[in-house]
């Protein structure tokens, strides 16, 4: 069987890689000229001039993250090595908030919140009563309930200090606008999937090295009938007799060389040299969602393709959340911790810093995270470094990099209607992955290795 996945971010490697072990022939069309998708490394040059590979944005693994773990292992990249360890953490510059002992479930959550600083009692035992409440239900809630609303019974002080920063980190979605469902699956899943579940996994090298980079090689590797082709933008599917599809793309040119694209090569823009297309048994759509509405509404007016039109108009309503990493530095910069969580306003917007030193070496870099952000990118910068000034005591830190993912995840809100892997229903042939596809998950990296595991056996 000849399969295509279109986009080689998370995903489309996952999916890639499913395929090729169910003894498949793949090929992987991406628009860009590097894999990764929205979870990449970027160039940066330092103040000194001295030249750093960074990411597009900075991301967080949890120990739950079972399956990004195992694909890490299968491709060579060895997670202990490429990853920093750390229990849950959402402690402030002052020392205040919680961090969890390594413990076993539900012992670490528990001694953690007794000891954590800066809470009363009346904090303390309302997030007992409250988490021992969701337990009891099974970690459900009505569909249309918001995190806000979950979280009713607790204290002005824990929404701010403890459900916002997680909620927004786990979902990029506020808490009033977030699904309640989602973020009690992701309390859930990591707090009590087994001790280590709930650790931070910090990355250590750039998001590209970290994964799909290392799934390129793995799946051309000698052996294995597999390709991945970069700088290849799909214009178009055509179902073809007999169940086959047709894939037609073109050549991106260099990224300097497209005009008026927001973000990866690819998005839309120039393309050249029409490639000759290829016939495949199967398609996977691993691209954005705005991508793979495009694609699908492209066929949706063939005959027997009808509900492609539905599938097509559900990718394209997703709402989506931007998210800024403001990467600045300053000789001596030092964090007391690798990440620290800080007080955030609508004019400091930032929920987190990560100091790049103790995970990477850049030392003096440190990298603020803007979580649905909505300002412009050089109001943005400007107010992190002053929220750095004043909470971190680091009046001196200078810009290197600001980097705005205008529509890094889709608003994971209350009863959100997602598409389905199966695009067309009783179709095998085409099929599509990614963090925005039905599933428990937010925008998350699991959740789109997750689904392109997943969407392989629907092939079958």
């Amino acid at each position: 069987m000849k399969v295509a996945v279109i986009g080689a971010g998370w995903a489309g490697m996952a999916a890639a890689i499913a395929h090729a072990q169910a003894g498949r022939q793949v090929t992987v069309f991406e628009a860009a000229r590097a894999v990764g998708g929205r979870a990449r490394a970027v160039p940066a040059t330092l103040p000194d001039g001295s030249s750093a590979v960074l990411d597009n944005g900075q991301h967080i693994l949890i120990g739950a993250y079972t399956e990004s773990l195992r694909l890490m292992r299968l491709v060579g990249v060895d997670p202990d090595a490429a990853l920093l360890r750390l229990p849950l953490t959402l402690q402030f510059p002052d020392g205040q908030g919680l961090q969890l002992p390594d413990l076993a479930p539900p012992f670490d959550a528990l001694l953690g919140i007794l000891r954590a600083k800066g809470w009363g009692w009346a904090d303390k035992l309302a997030l007992l009563r409250t988490a021992t409440a969701w337990q009891l239900r099974g970690f459900r809630c009505a569909a249309d309930t918001s995190v806000a609303q979950l979280c009713a019974p607790l204290t002005p002080r824990l929404m701010a200090e403890f459900i916002d920063p997680l909620c927004v980190s786990a979902l990029n979605t506020p808490a009033r606008e977030a699904s309640g469902q989602v973020f009690l699956r992701v309390l859930q899943d990591s707090l009590f999937s087994g001790r280590g579940g709930s650790n931070l996994l910090l990355p250590r090298s750039d998001l590209g090295s970290l994964f799909p980079q290392a799934a390129a090689h793995w799946l051309q590797q000698p052996g294995r009938a597999a390709q991945v082709l970069t700088g290849q933008r799909v214009l178009r599917i055509e179902p073809l007799p007999g169940g086959r599809w047709q894939v037609v793309c073109a050549t991106t040119p260099p990224a300097a060389e497209v005009t008026g694209v927001q973000g990866a090569v690819g998005e839309g823009g120039a393309v050249r040299n029409a490639a000759p297309p290829d016939v495949f048994d199967h398609v996977t759509l691993a691209c954005p969602s705005w991508e793979a509405s495009r694609l699908v509404a492209g066929v949706a007016g063939m005959a027997g393709l009808a509900d492609a039109g539905r599938w097509s108009a559900q990718a394209s309503s997703l709402r989506f959340e931007a998210i800024a990493t403001v990467y600045a530095h300053a000789s001596g910069a030092r964090l007391p911790q690798p990440m620290l969580a800080l007080r955030n306003t609508a004019q400091r917007p930032a929920q987190f810093v990560f100091d790049r030193g103790r995970l990477d070496g850049h030392q003096g870099l440190l990298a603020f995270v803007v979580s649905a952000s909505n300002g412009e990118r050089q109001q943005t910068e400007q107010q992190v470094l002053q929220q750095a000034a004043e909470q971190l005591a680091l009046p001196g830190l200078q810009p290197v990099l600001t980097v705005v993912e205008k529509r890094a995840t889709f608003a994971c809100t209350p009863g959100l209607q997602r598409p389905a892997q199966q695009v067309v229903p009783g179709l095998g042939g085409l099929t599509a992955c990614g963090d925005y596809v039905d599933g428990p998950y937010p925008a998350t990296l699991e959740g789109a290795v997750l689904s392109g595991t997943a969407v392989a056996a629907l092939a079958g």
